[in-house]
């Protein structure tokens, strides 16, 4: 299946949620303020949010004029040329180090698909031929360095864990020394992810900054929230709030394929200004794909192809 294949089948649900609404006026209709004003309540539906929502069909009406379309199932294509230049600021792209080990680390609320994204994306650089190492960051709770534990042994990954309550910063430090001695590339690091209390937060992921700088300078290459695309709007707030706490460098969106509110990438980009790099486009190991804005818009606006 290909990369289009892949988006346009995990975003089904969003994309007959936004056409199911607006695709009867677009096959019988006209162009006029009542099509734009469908258009708005079909794309707040999919939680693309106020004000994208309003940004996007401002984008579609001057597109219109400029190039005088009057045929409206000209405008799904349209729209998906306005989600493309909503999406297109912030760098996709991964970084990684110019030598020795590369140290992600990856943080988000519990519940969010954290460690399932973290072993689906060992996996895939697995599948690349790198060496990956787990560091079971989160030590608050005993639950999550059992579920990474659990995970590094099913996709084959040494895991560096300590004892529940331990320093998270002591687990990085060890993860970095092992991956030297290992001859390691990745070393994807767990984070807890208490937003109740963003003080404690805070000074946890100062603190495990500041050891990852001193033992393996330039680090960490990344910091990769998990936003889970079912909770809409909520996936917005939690992304403003990490990004006080933080310097969230990109995004990974967890459960596109279970939701109709696939939207919500849209705002995350073009708002707070950070770029989505993953996406979860199903259950399998191999389905965590790296972002693409235009395989996205295609997808989501492709459904008019259907109707005709």
């Amino acid at each position: 299946m290909g990369l289009f294949d892949k988006f346009r089948k995990g975003l089904e649900k969003s994309r007959t949620g936004l056409w199911g609404r607006l695709g009867g006026w677009i096959q019988g209709g006209k162009i006029d303020d009542t099509v734009y004003d469908e258009m708005e309540e079909a794309l707040l539906a999919a939680d693309v949010g106020f004000d994208t929502a309003i940004w996007l069909v401002e984008q579609v009406r001057r597109a219109q004029r400029q190039n005088r379309v009057t045929d409206p199932k000209e405008l799904p294509r349209l729209l998906m040329d306005a989600m493309v230049d909503a999406l297109s600021g912030p760098d996709p792209q991964m970084h990684f180090a110019e030598s020795g080990p590369t140290l992600m680390l990856v943080v988000g609320v519990n519940g969010v698909g954290k460690t399932t994204s973290i072993a689906k994306l060992a996996h895939y650089y697995q599948q690349q031929g790198k060496k990956v190492i787990l560091a079971a960051g989160d030590t608050f709770r005993a639950a999550a360095i059992e579920q990474l534990t659990e995970w590094g042994g099913r996709i084959g990954c040494d895991v560096v864990r300590h004892s529940q309550g331990a320093d998270p910063a002591a687990v990085v430090f060890d993860a970095i020394s092992a991956a030297r001695s290992r001859n390691a590339d990745l070393i994807l690091c767990d984070t807890a992810g208490r937003l109740h209390n963003k003080a404690n937060l805070m000074n946890e992921l100062a603190k495990i900054h500041k050891v990852a700088e001193r033992e393996l300078p330039g680090s960490p290459h990344e910091v990769l929230l998990v936003l889970d695309a079912v909770t809409g709007q909520n996936a917005l707030s939690q992304a403003k709030v990490f990004q006080e706490v933080v310097n969230v460098s990109g995004i990974v969106v967890t459960k596109l394929d279970g939701t109709a509110k696939g939207g919500v990438v849209l705002p995350i980009v073009r708002e707070r200004q950070i770029a989505v790099k993953w996406v979860g486009l199903g259950e399998q190991m191999d389905d965590l794909e790296p972002f693409d804005a235009r395989a996205f818009a295609q997808a989501i606006c492709s459904y008019a192809d259907e109707a005709e």
